[in-house]
């Protein structure tokens, strides 16, 4: 792919998470690295694969006990029937090696400490009004810079469900099915700069429901192939809360790949924790443009077009050119 181009593209695609004009780019669209998620779906007929390798030290001051945590992170998203509309499915899986000092136990925890089915879809795009997408012809500093309406976000909507296996030790007592809603925004501050917010209402149906709110800053350097993101995330409930924050860099291989690593750590100290992740995404691109015949297209956008409205203005040049006086 020529490097221009791509540049062009990055400009209107930071990596992590993705900022888009519409719902389909020629640049992969990753929702890592972090967990705040876009407001954009992959794009219709696309397929896309999100990995990560996860290493966490915690520590937990009232158990008295360290935990060495090992484990993947993945999602699997596909545009499914328009370009608005995304099933995703996403999950981590993680081994826990518990050692107790005072008691000189050692104990292993192994299962899916998330691990859930959803939709997402796209509600309202300011994008899609073609008024605001026109450029400044006479400035570049006025299509460069922050605009009070780059604050409007694109705004989606999420439902999906949690699934849990086997007695699962992360989740004690917790039904096997709860639900979670969510609301994720996007706004472009700048060709640079894009924010995202994610809240969310997780594991509805259980004793423990969560409230977990996201807020995402991401940044391209001025080579577009690399992005850097800063992330805050709270997560409140009676069973666990903490705030963590997050930051990491993102390096685009191809316009189908892209690789990631990013490090955090937790406010908490029941348990803290301290953790860093690598990974990489991949794009399977099936996307076709739709074709729209000329017949179907919308006539008069831009006022109604008169019949012999050309002849009319032809003639009326005519005219003003025979007036005219010609020094």
């Amino acid at each position: 792919m020529d490097l221009s181009i791509l540049k062009k593209s990055l400009f209107v695609l930071i990596l992590f998470p993705a900022l888009l004009s519409a719902q389909y780019t020629d640049v992969i669209n990753s929702n890592r690295p972090g967990r705040a998620v876009s407001a954009y779906a992959v794009g219709k007929n696309v397929a896309q694969v999100e990995v990560g390798l996860l290493y966490e030290q915690q520590d937990n001051a009232d158990l008295n006990s360290d935990s060495n945590i090992f484990g993947t992170d993945f999602a699997l998203r596909y545009g499914l029937l328009f370009e608005e509309l995304e099933i995703n499915l996403e999950g981590s899986f993680i081994k826990q090696n518990i050692t107790y000092p005072d008691y000189n136990i050692e104990g292993k925890l192994t299962n899916f400490s998330r691990n859930r089915l959803g939709l997402k879809y796209l509600v309202y795009d300011p994008y899609k009004n073609p008024e605001r997408n026109k450029p400044n012809l006479y400035s570049w500093r006025a299509n460069n810079v922050f605009q009070w309406k780059n604050l409007i976000p694109a705004v989606s909507v999420y439902a999906g469900a949690n699934f849990l296996f086997n007695d699962n030790p992360f989740y004690p007592g917790d039904p096997s099915l709860s639900y979670r809603g969510a609301i994720n925004t996007q706004s472009r501050l700048s060709p640079r700069f894009v924010l995202i917010s994610n809240i969310a209402y997780d594991r509805i149906g259980t004793d423990f429901p969560e409230w977990r709110f996201a807020l995402s800053l991401s940044h391209a350097f001025r080579d577009p192939r690399w992005s850097v993101f800063f992330e805050g995330q709270g997560i409140s409930s009676d069973r666990y809360s903490d705030v963590i924050l997050r930051t990491g860099v993102a390096r685009l291989i191809s316009s189908n790949f892209q690789a990631d690593i990013h490090m955090g750590s937790g406010f908490n100290d029941s348990p803290s924790k301290v953790f860093v992740v690598l990974g990489f995404s991949y794009r399977l691109d099936f996307h076709k443009d739709q074709l729209i015949p000329i017949d179907d297209q919308k006539a008069g956008q831009n006022g109604t077009i008169k019949k012999n409205a050309n002849k009319k203005n032809s003639k009326k040049k005519k005219k003003k050119n025979k007036d005219d006086i010609d020094f």
